[in-house]
């Protein structure tokens, strides 16, 4: 007979609640959350590249210095980027994770593997290449960072210059294979926003015939918009408006 001092202890809540497959659909909900919030702050930050100097310095590099000394003096020059940048990484590993392991949990509960011709009618093309989308876009965002933020990839090696970013985007979006690439990662990203959008409220319970057509409004306007606020300012360069 199993005494009580020999029964396994329970992890904590938290832990728990993220083994099941619910927590796991919460996970993805929240971090989803998240990323569309900061996809749209990302979004609106790019777009200050058509707004003019100020004092002779583009408004684009003064954003970008006003978020390196965010919250200046109170906290050290660069922390609290680096807080957001830390936090945001967790949601983006967190969100691939749940998505990963939700994956494993469907195709283990499933006797044999198939794929019957109701499941594409059910489904959506952003449904079925969300997995793709999400991975590929991760890849081009690290190439973004490496190649805009820290200069590993230098855009133009003889003119990069740490926070000159306003310079650094134009030399950057001068080639024709980096505009390119660019274009077709956040048309991805855009496919991936929108079932992402659209499921969010599903995985919270929030489902209901009187507010699927709303919900799939709200998530084609807000892919729609970050999709084209992410690529204008690039298309810009290409095509000579931004110099």
């Amino acid at each position: 007979m199993t005494t009580t001092s020999q029964r396994p202890k329970k992890a904590p809540f938290p832990v728990e609640f993220y083994r099941s497959a619910v927590g796991k659909k919460w996970v993805m909900a929240v971090t989803g959350v998240i990323i569309i919030g900061f996809a749209i702050a990302h979004m609106l930050g790019n777009l200050k590249m058509f707004l003019p100097d100020v004092n002779g310095i583009p408004d684009m590099d003064i954003y970008a210095e006003a978020l390196r000394s965010l919250f200046s003096p109170i906290v050290p020059e660069h922390v609290m980027l680096w807080l957001l940048r830390v936090g945001l990484i967790v949601a983006f590993l967190l969100h691939v994770h749940a998505a990963y392991a939700l994956t494993i949990m469907n195709r283990r509960a499933r006797q044999t593997d198939y794929q019957a011709p109701r499941n594409y009618v059910a489904a959506t093309y952003a449904s079925r290449t969300m997995r793709w989308s999400g991975v590929i876009f991760f890849a081009f965002l690290a190439f973004h960072l490496a190649d805009f933020t820290l200069g590993i990839q230098p855009a133009a090696p003889e003119t990069w210059e740490h926070g000159r970013v306003y310079a650094n985007f134009v030399a950057g979006f001068q080639r024709p294979l980096v505009t390119a690439f660019y274009v077709i990662a956040v048309s991805l990203l855009g496919i991936h926003l929108y079932h992402g959008a659209w499921s969010m409220f599903q995985s919270m319970g929030v489902n209901h015939p009187k507010f699927n057509a709303a919900r799939r409004v709200a998530a084609t306007i807000i892919s729609g918009v970050i999709v084209i606020g992410f690529i204008a300012p690039p298309l810009a360069v290409a095509f000579g408006y931004l110099k």
